[in-house]
């Protein structure tokens, strides 16, 4: 566990308010909530866990309390050393709704967290606990309705960009329809908080069979990373960060193999014969992926482990990595009091990758947020 003479922001870590979660248990289609008979609520996620012949403790993701608590989040936060926390919802957003819905249900959740920062703030003593926001879009509404939800939440006095799922609209983010919705978020100089959605598709691994033999292991340590990896090397390959240079992207897991594969990313597009800088007729990225990193993306520091902390600082800069948990996914599996083992491993890799430099440390524990996200503390 770090010292506490370093100030903690917790930049990665989730929470359903109380209207998503009336939203989903409202609903009968996958996303919602199912609530059996005994034991906690299963948040059915995906059309796979949808499977009615399957055990209601094999379907979805089971929603309990530390989901929705706000009181929950600041014991978890004392036990841990967090002085700030950053607070989003997890997958799947908004993105399900139709759009006569969605702009309704953004406003909705975006002031349900602004309400509870505002409250949780107020019974906060000094710099301990307190709580900012990212927002979320109504992605399936109109450009107009995306940007003026994206221009009010600059309103909010809380909230300090917006969470966005990999996917966008169904089409990944070199969605052509998405341009009005970055230049949005660039006029405004929003953060876009990018999170993996669903992983990758079971066919990636073998099939569902060589899944089942180990649980959610695959998936969640290679389909995320590789997902948000995917997404943004398209964003890159169709010149989505040339139209729009000063977008502000913060992404998830430390750009899952980005920052290792950002080298043989550009060397394929120096050497691709249909570039048009190489003699081609298709217009590839005009600017390098390593500038990109340098002046466009940030990553946190969900990487369990000093290789991949250090690939990530090598990539783009020692003020674009940002600490994070998580919570309230990879719980520990004995005592809800005990320190959780995923966040004392994030915790160690940062002294561990840079002992000597007390600076890298302080910064990547919080002074870097605080920074980029004008956090008052």
């Amino acid at each position: 566990m770090i010292s506490n003479k370093h100030v903690v922001v917790d930049i990665h870590t989730h929470i359903y308010p109380p209207s998503y979660i009336e939203l989903l248990a409202s609903r009968d289609q996958v996303p919602y909530i199912h609530k059996p008979t005994a034991g906690d609520p299963r948040l059915i996620i995906l059309p796979s866990d949808d499977d009615q012949s399957k055990p209601v403790q094999n379907r979805g993701r089971p929603i309990d309390a530390s989901y929705s608590s706000w009181e929950i989040k600041r014991t978890f936060m004392t036990l841990h050393g967090i002085n700030v926390s950053v607070v989003s919802l997890a997958n799947p957003w908004l993105d399900f709704l139709p759009s006569s819905e969605s702009p309704k249900w953004a406003k909705t959740v975006n002031d349900d967290l602004e309400k509870a920062c505002l409250e949780f703030n107020k019974e906060a003593s000094s710099s301990i606990c307190k709580l900012f926001a990212f927002g979320t879009l109504p992605l399936s509404a109109s450009a107009d309705d995306n940007r003026a939800e994206i221009i009010r939440l600059k309103t909010l006095r809380h909230l300090r960009g917006v969470i966005m799922g990999t996917t966008g609209l169904g089409l990944g983010l070199d969605d052509p329809a998405l341009n009005p919705i970055w230049q949005a978020l660039q006029d405004t100089e929003t953060m876009v908080f990018l999170h993996p959605h669903y992983g990758l598709p079971e066919t990636a691994f073998g099939g569902p069979e060589v899944v089942a033999k180990s649980g959610h292991v695959l998936p969640l340590a290679l389909g995320f990373p590789l997902e948000t990896t995917i997404a943004v090397s398209r964003m890159f390959l169709a010149g989505v960060f040339d139209r729009f240079p000063n977008l502000k992207m913060l992404l998830a897991h430390s750009g899952g193999t980005l920052p290792f594969l950002a080298g043989r990313l550009q060397s394929c597009v120096e050497h691709e014969r249909e570039f048009i800088a190489n003699g081609g007729c298709k217009q590839g990225p005009k600017r390098d992926i390593w500038e990109i990193l340098k002046t466009n993306i940030y990553l946190d520091a969900v990487i369990y482990g000093e290789p991949g902390l250090k690939a990530a600082v090598d990539a783009g800069s020692v003020e674009r990595v940002i600490f994070g948990t998580d919570h309230p996914f990879f719980p520990p599996l004995g005592a809800e009091s005990d320190a959780w083992p995923s966040v004392g491993t994030n915790y160690a890799a940062i002294p561990g990758a840079f002992e000597k430099n007390e600076d890298i440390v302080e910064g990547i524990l919080g002074g870097n947020a605080i920074k980029i996200l004008g956090l008052e503390i």
